[in-house]
Parts: C-alpha cells; sequence; structure tokens
C-alpha cells in the first residue's frame, strides 16, 4: 500500500491519536480515586517502554491494561474506540499480567497449573509477538522499583521470580537497560548486605576510577585518529550484580574484577572493529585468555561485540569492548532495536531481513500469521518451546524430536520410550517439534535404549546432553555385553561392506584403540558407531574418499568405465567392473584380461577371480583405482522389504538424501506372502556413503 493513499493515511491518523482517545476514555470512568493508582502504574511502565519507541496503538494498551486486569473496564468497552487492534494486545498483556510465582517458591520446585499455564502462554508470546513480553518485562521492572517499602517477604519473591523469569527473558530478547536494572534491583532484595557493601566499595573509588577511565580514552582516542579510525569512546558503567556474579564464579576479590576499569568504542563497521583491536593490543599487552570474540561467535541472543582485557597505563588492567553502533543498538535495545533502527547506512543480509519483517509486522496487513510464522524462525531460529501434558513449558535446540523432549523430561522418561503424540497425534521419534507443539512421551516398563539413537544421520536425537545419556546407559551396562554386541555390530559392518582382508586389530589401531576387545566395547557402548569403522577402513586402504574411477557424467552401461583406472605399465585399456563382485572403492583390486571385453576388474578376493587366477596367472595384471577428483562408483544392492504402498517412494527418499544416483531397478513382488524383493544398481562415492544408505535402508 503506498503511502500517499488516503486510506494508509487514515491508519496512520487513527494509530497517533489512540493514546488521546485512550485518556479521554479514561477521564469519562467514574471512581476516579480507585483508579488514580492504576494510571500511576501505566504511565510508570510507558516511562520504562519509551527508549524503545512502541507504536502508540502498543502505549495505548499499556494504558488500558491494569483498568481491565482490575475489572474496571471491559474488552468490550475498548471496542468502542474504535481500533481494531486494542482489545486483542489488551487480552494478551492482561494474560500475562496475571501470571506470578508463590512467595514460598524455590528454584526447583515444579509449578501449579495455573502457573504453568500462564507461564506457557508468556513464553510461547516471546516466540510470536516480542512486543507483550517486553511489556511484561517493564512491568515486573515497576513492580521491583515499588518494592523497596514493602516487606522482606514479598521483596524476597519478587526477586526471585525476577531471577527465575524475567532477568533471563530479558537477556533472551538481548534488552541490556532492563536486563540489568532487574538483575541489580533483585540482588538488593536477595542478598542486601553484599549489595551495600559492594555499592559502597564502588562509590568509594569512583573518583580514582573516573581519572584512570579519562586518561585511558584520551591516549585511545589519540591513537586511533593516528590510524584514520573515527570512534566514539566511553566508560562502561558498570552493574552489581554482574560484578558480583564474576567474584562468585571465578572466586575473586573486587579488586581482581578485571573490567571494574572499563571503556567502550564504537565504530562504523566490522573492518573497524578488529583495526580498533589491533590498535589496542599494539597500545597496551593484552591478558591471555581474556579475549572473547563475539562478533564472529555471536551469543545466543545474537549479542555481538569484541572483548578484551589489556594491561593499561600504571600496570593496572581495564576492560576494552569494540563494536559498531548497529551492534551497540542490539546490545541496548535486543529485539526493540528492530523496529527502532533507522534508515541509512549498509547492514548485513540477515539483518536486513529481520528489519523487513517487523517493521511489517507494525503495519496493518491480512498476512501477520504468515509474517509471525517467519519471525518464529528467523528472530528466534535456535530455539524450540514445546508443551508437555501438564502444562509445562520446555525449551529446547531447533530441530530437536520427541526424543530429545523426553530425555528433558526425565532421564528415565528417555530411556522408557517406545513412542509419542503431537498434538494427540502418533509422530516418529524422528519429528522435528514446532513451537507451541503438545508433546506426550508413550514409555515401556523396562528400559531400553536403542544404538541407532546415536547415529547423527538416523536423526533421533539433536541435543549432545540427550546423546551423552544414553552413551552413559550403554557404558554402564555389563562390558561383556558390550563386548559381545560391538563384535557382532564390527562383524555386521564388514559383512555389508564386504571387507575380509583386514584384521579387527588394524581397525582398532586406526581409531586409536588399545586392542580389539576395547574397540568391541566402545562399539557396544555407542562411543563410535558404524560410520567411523566405514573411515577407519577408507585410512586403512590408503585412498582418499575422493579417489574414484570414472567421473561423473551420463552413464550408456552400468558397468561401463572410463580409461581413468591405472593399469600397471599400460595405458588406454577397455576396462570394466566384474559383475561377479562390483568393487567399489577403497577395496583392493585386481585386473583380468579377456577375450574381446578388455581388462575386467574385480575384487582380490573375489571367488570368481582367484579361480581365473589359478587356471590363467599370465592374464592377472596390476590395477588401482586412479585419482581422478569428483566421481562415483557402482554398487548393487539386495533389499527384501513387506510390500506396501508408497515403498518405492521411500527408498527413493534415502538415496535422494544422500545423493545417490539409481542405475537400475528390479522389482518381484510375492502377493501371498506381502514380499517384495528388489535388486537395485546405484552410484556411490564411496564406502561411508554406502555404509550410511545401507543403514538408513535397514531402518
Amino acid at each position: 500500500m503506498s503511502p500517499s493513499n488516503p486510506e494508509n493515511r487514515q491508519i496512520g491518523a487513527d494509530q497517533a491519536d489512540i493514546i488521546g482517545k485512550i485518556d479521554e476514555f479514561v477521564d469519562a470512568l467514574p471512581n476516579q480515586e480507585q483508579i488514580a493508582a492504576l494510571r500511576e502504574e501505566s504511565e510508570q511502565i510507558c516511562t520504562i517502554l519509551q527508549p524503545l519507541d512502541f507504536p502508540p496503538v502498543l502505549l495505548a494498551a499499556v494504558r488500558a491494561c491494569p483498568l481491565v486486569r482490575d475489572e474496571h473496564v471491559s474488552l468490550r468497552d475498548l471496542q468502542k474506540i474504535g481500533n481494531s487492534e486494542l482489545p486483542g494486545l489488551v487480552e494478551g498483556l492482561v494474560q500475562l499480567s496475571r501470571f506470578s510465582l508463590p512467595q514460598d517458591w524455590q528454584p526447583g520446585e515444579a509449578l501449579a497449573v495455573q502457573q504453568s499455564e500462564a507461564l506457557r502462554k508468556m513464553l510461547l508470546a516471546v516466540v510470536s509477538d516480542a512486543r507483550l513480553v517486553l511489556v511484561r518485562i517493564a512491568e515486573q521492572l515497576y513492580r521491583l522499583r515499588l518494592a523497596k517499602t514493602a516487606a522482606r517477604d514479598e521483596q524476597r519473591a519478587i526477586a526471585v521470580e525476577t531471577q527465575e523469569i524475567y532477568a533471563p527473558l530479558a537477556n533472551r530478547l538481548g534488552v541490556w537497560q532492563l536486563k540489568w536494572e532487574l538483575e541489580d534491583l533483585s540482588l538488593r532484595y536477595l542478598e542486601p548486605d553484599t549489595y551495600k557493601q559492594l555499592a559502597k566499595s564502588l562509590n568509594e573509588k569512583r573518583t580514582e576510577r573516573e581519572t584512570y577511565i579519562d586518561e585511558v580514552i584520551t591516549t585511545l582516542r589519540e591513537e586511533l585518529s593516528k590510524n584514520d579510525i573515527e570512534g566514539d569512546i566511553t566508560g562502561r558503567p558498570k552493574h552489581i550484580f554482574s560484578i558480583w556474579k564474576k567474584m562468585q564464579a571465578k572466586n575473586r576479590t573486587l579488586e581482581q574484577i578485571f573490567d571494574m576499569r572499563a571503556v567502550r568504542v564504537l565504530v562504523e563497521d566490522v573492518h573497524q572493529c578488529y583495526a580498533a583491536l589491533g590498535v589496542v593490543h599494539n597500545l597496551w599487552p593484552y591478558l591471555p585468555g581474556e579475549f572473547d570474540d563475539y562478533v564472529a561467535n555471536p551469543k545466543d541472543n545474537n549479542y555481538q561485540s569484541l572483548h578484551t582485557a589489556v594491561i593499561g597505563p600504571h600496570g593496572k588492567t581495564v576492560e576494552v569492548q569494540i563494536r559498531t553502533h548497529e551492534m551497540h543498538r542490539h546490545a541496548e535495545l535486543g529485539v526493540a532495536a528492530h523496529w527502532r533502527y533507522k534508515e541509512g547506512g549498509s547492514t548485513r543480509a540477515a539483518f536486513d531481513q529481520k528489519i523487513q519483517f517487523l517493521r511489517q509486522l507494525l503495519e496493518p496487513g491480512d498476512q501477520d500469521g504468515d509474517l509471525l510464522d517467519k519471525l518464529r524462525g528467523d528472530v528466534f531460529e535456535d530455539r524450540v518451546y514445546a508443551v508437555s501434558p501438564r502444562g509445562d513449558v520446555v525449551e529446547m535446540p531447533a530441530d530437536a524430536t520427541p526424543l530429545d523432549f523426553a530425555y528433558h523430561v526425565h532421564t528415565q522418561i528417555g530411556h522408557r520410550c517406545r513412542g509419542a503424540k503431537v498434538n494427540g497425534r502418533i509422530v516418529p521419534l524422528t519429528y522435528k517439534i514446532q513451537n507451541g507443539d503438545k508433546v506426550e512421551i508413550i514409555t515401556g516398563k523396562l528400559e531400553q535404549p536403542s544404538r541407532d539413537w546415536l547415529s547423527p544421520q538416523l536423526g533421533y536425537l539433536v541435543a549432545t546432553r540427550s546423546r551423552t545419556k544414553v552413551r552413559t546407559w550403554f557404558r554402564q551396562r555389563d562390558k561383556e555385553q558390550n563386548k559381545r554386541q560391538g563384535r557382532e555390530i564390527l562383524e555386521r559392518e564388514l559383512t555389508r561392506l564386504n571387507v575380509h582382508d583386514i584384521g579387527t586389530s588394524e581397525i582398532a589401531g586406526q581409531l586409536k584403540y588399545a586392542n580389539s576387545d576395547a574397540l568391541f566395547v566402545a562399539l557396544g557402548a555407542g562411543d563410535i558407531t558404524s560410520a567411523s569403522i566405514a573411515s577407519a577402513l577408507q585410512h586403512l586402504r590408503h585412498e582418499e574418499p575422493t579417489e574414484i574411477i570414472r567421473k561423473r557424467r551420463p552413464r550408456k552401461r552400468s558397468d561401463a568405465v572410463p580409461g581413468d583406472i591405472a593399469v600397471s605399465g599400460v595405458g588406454d585399456l577397455l576396462c570394466n567392473f566384474a559383475r561377479c563382485c562390483r568393487p567399489v572403492p577403497p577395496e583392493d583390486i585386481a585386473g583380468y584380461i579377456t577375450l574381446g571385453r578388455g581388462v575386467s576388474i574385480h575384487r582380490q578376493d573375489c571367488g570368481n577371480y582367484l579361480s581365473l587366477h589359478s587356471r590363467h596367472p599370465e592374464r592377472v595384471i596390476e590395477v588401482d583405482w586412479g585419482t581422478v577428483a569428483d566421481g562415483t562408483y557402482p554398487a548393487k544392492l539386495s533389499l527384501h522389504a513387506f510390500d506396501r504402498q508408497g515403498l518405492l517412494r521411500d527408498i527413493s527418499a534415502v538415496l535422494s538424501d544422500e545423493h545417490v544416483s539409481v542405475d537400475g531397478i528390479n522389482t518381484r513382488s510375492d502377493k501371498r506372502t506381502m514380499q517384495a524383493h528388489m535388486e537395485l544398481n546405484i552410484s556411490v562415492p564411496g564406502l561411508p556413503t554406502l555404509s550410511r544408505v545401507i543403514s538408513r535402508l535397514e531402518q
């Protein structure tokens, strides 16, 4: 819709006038004495939100929320104001406002059903509209400020609630302006003596610290100017909670905290960030182990900055933070920096995309549902929120599965997991959980984890912590059983790959195990998978995985091979793969000169080849796999399966996922036994890929 459109101008005027309308509406209400405190509350919260540049309609919702929450006004009354968006926003804010923890609640205790439901709504709001949660965080900050005169028990209750729920949420959204004050006030109520002692010590050293910081800033500004770097340099304010947390974590005194003396440098772009870092390190020696590059490796909430600690003037340590203006906006305002972002300046494409989505969200339109789906995957791409049958919210890594959910709830539930329901429907254990899914785990009586769960390629578990729990379970089982099962796994893998000329001790040595028994135990315990065996065989053959016989090109015959095979002493001979054994690299091969068909390539342990070798040894020649890159090798698979609809589609999906091409397929079905027998001629890059394909087809 164009900005010059009269309808668009009318929407903008309505939005700008909505605060005036809500004030007139409140002024007309009876019992002004009773609602005066509620008006004061809403105005204080709006003041806290002012730096975040919220749209007028959301600020109007903030003003109306206390009135609806305390039942002085209904949502139907708000519809008379004439803004269709307002009642929905107020309803969402009221739902979030009603959540609170019991005063005697301790971290780790289970929540009541009503509290779990409220918390579920709040966390799910995070992945749909972060603005509502920011309002709830601002409301919590208002309550904390108000609690300075409250009873000790009330102070403790709201401080625990803030530390457990709202400060982590503010950190998650990256809103440092709110996060630091939430944490400092919580510490003030929970550890009043510690807070007062730290505040007194910081105040006593303030003058000395400010004089030192001014000297550092002057010196650094001169050096940056000499190197043609324009930067804004300021002293970085310190927060009592962060100092106390570092003292606790590193067991240090106040004088030993490096960033007690800290400066921040703001530059135009990433290149200047690293250039400024070079200036700092050339100016003063840096402290080993105290450098963090959050520009190349951002934190979970997309925080970006360079942190370093140096030995500054007079031998005193000082922390230096270096970031761009754009990074600083995000660091101070978090997700609010997106809709606060002004025109101009170059940004990364991914950041531009987030800004575009959020700008569209702030405009009226018919595609809000689709935009919210995009935001869930783009702004909060690394986490997913699911709900248990009791209403508890479980936060997991993106692409987590029901099996990850089971292990997150309890280790025993994960071990006994047999299946899962998502939103009332049975799903496979490899299903990728979406935000808001209600997950129910189906358990058995006995603990029976599967070693298949440990294979990343099969997709049962995403979280590293979940896989660690499965490995621990197998490791704790009887060692002899692990050894027996590991031997079976190795023998099965060697049989599948048709490898008979390499001993288990050689494989164990390649994988850095002392002997074969240690290898068996590791396989049985799940410390290594069958894919590791295929890779070890590849190295023991002294062949690189990319070495091939022929380049990938359109095939006229499945057994045709170009002249890229190396034949000892002879060039440009016609070669073809023997159909009896169909060798695949890096298997040991030999050549046999046929009559009229060139050189036939066999595996060295092939029965037909051994027979031919004994009868006509003069026709045997040495061959190897050659050195041409980026190609494939033919292999033949025999598959027996239950004949069902969609069988061929499922097999094709596995082959497609592994980038394996099908050269030929022959299928026979037995209607009486409902069995299908398939012969597949495929082309694979090497043994590891062939091993993965067989593993997935066996599922």
